[in-house]
């Protein structure tokens, strides 16, 4: 018979909102892993009480494979906060394309002191794709 050790509760800490404007996909075509389309980003707001500022640079974009209906995104993105701190985000997550709820898992890195707490924070998100609109709700697992 199993034994199960007592469950270890998991909090969900409201990080940010982040609302995204894509480029049109660039498409790559079907390749060895899949249909490859990257998205650049034209533009993103980043909102939230902790977190708060918008992208920064042009080299923020996602790079999605597509196999059947499930698309899995690759993402890197700079952002700098309303403070003026810099900070890379990477993430990859899932999505059913047929049902449109985004599933991710972000990672930070910053080199500014005022914020080096998000070098240690896994964070999950829902997000949602309207046309060339993104937009996501951030969470710190604690």
């Amino acid at each position: 018979m199993l034994s199960y050790r007592h469950a270890m509760a998991i909090e969900l800490i409201p990080l940010c909102t982040l609302d995204i404007t894509l480029r049109d996909p660039i498409m790559v075509g079907e390749g060895p892993s899949g249909t490859r389309l990257i998205y650049e980003v034209a533009s993103a707001q980043v909102s939230g009480e902790r977190l708060s500022g918008k992208a920064h640079g042009q080299a923020s974009g996602d790079w999605v494979t597509v196999t059947g209906t499930v698309a899995t995104l690759d993402v890197r993105a700079t952002f700098e906060t309303e403070d003026g701190a810099l900070v890379l985000v990477q993430y990859r997550g899932r999505t059913d394309i047929a049902e449109g709820t985004i599933y991710v898992a972000p990672l930070f890195e910053t080199g500014d002191p005022r914020y080096a707490w998000l070098n240690s924070v896994q964070a999950v998100g829902k997000g949602r794709l309207d046309g060339t609109h993104l937009t996501y709700e951030w969470y710190e697992v604690r």
